[in-house]
């Protein structure tokens, strides 16, 4: 019975409104328009006090803000040294609008923490400049890498410009600006990182995603290009099994970047999806920082047994339950599987109140929302 109600609640979520699952549209993080509440629980280890990382290489890219931000952070205090690209600020967003964190910034952030860090500027879109990334990476570390965290993306303007536009209105060029960041460049960086993995017979590669993959989101491009990372990293996981390399796509909850915070209050966030202004702003307020993905992604990389989950979608909502990590407030943000949240997010306020966070919306319920066949 409890099965079938969830399966019910989610294929209806995904049927009417699971695109609005994901923010990262924007700035590489998944946004869930469930109302998401948060817990105060206690973590089973204090990333203050141990460096389970030590030693270790780790390249983020895409960390000048957002949840490549966050990731690079965390791997910086879990001991990692952590190569981190972006753009130039004369190439990037900062360029326009200076509130916003650049490379550089996150790169200071990480030595204050006390970690390690190389800035590199990277165009993304530039097969030379990703190959020297990775020439200069397997110099300098001795040919060694042990963790790729592929959060790059740049088709955030691209997206707002093509509002309520369909496929066959826009430019057919709005493919590679969506997809050249966001998706091509996760398979370079992904085989440039996989030769120095197999030579090694280890690593973890991390592919940022969301659920916008399941169902229609924005655009043609954007849903495709989030189906096709999911799918990149389960075929990847094939060739790397023999090697012991790992490659998951990670999808995150409802995240509070620079961006989505700002898009959120402005509005715009609403305008482009026709999710609720109240909605929006109360999935955001209860969701999780970009640091809660950074540890996610911390505890994969200390996880010893982490090959048993190759191939496979996790949500950081599934992880934190499981390594017991908490966010960096304390909280622990509602995994959008949970059938309370779901509950919440269809107005039954009150049935939502007495499920008890355990009940969760099947896997198999959310593979099935995107059935074709």
């Amino acid at each position: 019975m409890l099965s079938s109600l969830c399966a019910r609640v989610f294929v209806y979520s995904a049927r009417r409104s699971l695109p609005a699952l994901s923010i990262n549209l924007l700035v590489n993080t998944s946004f869930t328009p469930i109302s998401v509440s948060a817990a105060t629980v206690s973590s089973k280890t204090n990333p203050e006090e141990v460096k389970p990382l030590l030693g270790r290489t780790a390249i983020v890219t895409g960390a000048s803000r957002g949840v490549g931000r966050g990731i690079a952070l965390q791997l910086g205090e879990a001991g990692a040294t952590v190569y981190i690209t972006g753009r130039e600020p004369s190439k990037s967003l900062v360029s326009k609008d200076s509130d916003l964190p650049s490379l550089k910034d996150t790169g200071e952030e990480i030595r204050k923490r006390g970690g390690e860090c190389i800035v590199v500027y990277c165009n993304h879109e530039n097969h030379n400049d990703v190959k020297k990334l990775f020439e200069k990476v397997s110099e300098e570390r001795s040919n060694k890498l042990d963790v790729l965290v592929n959060a790059a993306f740049s088709g955030a303007p691209s997206i707002m410009d093509g509002e309520g536009k369909k496929f066959f209105e826009c430019d057919p060029l709005l493919w590679d600006d969506i997809n050249n960041v966001g998706l091509r460049n996760v398979y370079i960086c992904s085989v440039y990182a996989s030769r120095l993995m197999v030579a090694q017979k280890s690593g973890l590669i991390v592919n940022i995603s969301s659920a916008g993959g399941l169902q229609y989101f924005f655009n043609v491009p954007y849903g495709v290009g989030k189906a096709a990372i999911d799918r990149m990293s389960a075929d990847m996981a094939v060739d790397l099994k023999p090697y012991g390399v790992c490659t998951v796509s990670l999808w995150p909850g409802a995240v509070k970047t620079e961006l989505s915070k700002k898009m959120v209050a402005s509005g715009k966030f609403s305008a482009l999806t026709g999710i609720s202004q109240e909605l929006a702003e109360k999935s955001l307020e209860n969701g999780e920082t970009p640091e809660f993905v950074g540890r996610a992604v911390v505890a994969l990389a200390s996880d010893r047994n982490v090959m048993k989950k190759s191939g496979r979608i996790v949500l950081t909502g599934d992880l934190c339950r499981e390594y017991g990590f908490v966010d960096i407030d304390g909280r622990t943000p509602t995994n959008m599987r949970n059938v309370n949240a779901a509950l919440d997010f269809f107005g039954w306020s009150g049935a939502a109140k007495v499920v008890p966070n355990c009940f969760k919306v099947p896997s198999w319920a959310m593979h099935m929302s995107s059935y074709k066949f």
